[in-house]
């Protein structure tokens, strides 16, 4: 997959500070009323083994899931109390990882979360989480 490719398919590069910036960068598209997220491996996403590293696919899960979750309390800070993860097959480099997240259930300022990467339509892990809302500092 190439930068021109994922444009012609609707995704935007973004080029974030903090850490997901160092981390992706990442891609965005909108999808009805959510957003979809990627991730455009390349050789600094990989472990020793030549896939993309675990750690890469948990910070895409979990900011996928952080954003929906901020957009669900209108824009207000959240963190992630519990993120379970579960890996289900490997990505490879030059592949693009796409997240999506939803809300299950909300109890008040708690979010129960779930979140999806997938690899040309075939989803690599699976996740759940907890998210709580935060005042604004």
């Amino acid at each position: 997959m190439t930068d021109d490719e994922l444009h012609a398919q609707g995704w935007k590069r973004r080029e974030l500070p903090g850490f997901i910036g160092k981390a992706g960068p990442l891609w965005t598209r909108r999808e009805g009323e959510g957003w979809a997220y990627g991730l455009l491996a390349d050789a600094g996403h990989l472990n020793p083994a030549g896939l993309v590293h675990g750690g890469a696919l948990v910070t895409l899960v979990d900011h996928a899931i952080s954003t929906v979750a901020w957009e669900a309390c209108g824009r207000a800070p959240c963190v992630t109390l519990q993120l379970d993860t579960h890996f289900i097959a490997s990505a490879r480099g030059s592949q693009f990882v796409e997240a999506r997240a939803t809300v299950t259930r909300r109890a008040g300022t708690t979010l129960f979360m779930r979140g999806e990467l997938q690899v040309a339509g075939e989803t690599i892990l699976a996740a759940q989480a907890i998210m709580k809302q935060v005042k604004a500092s």
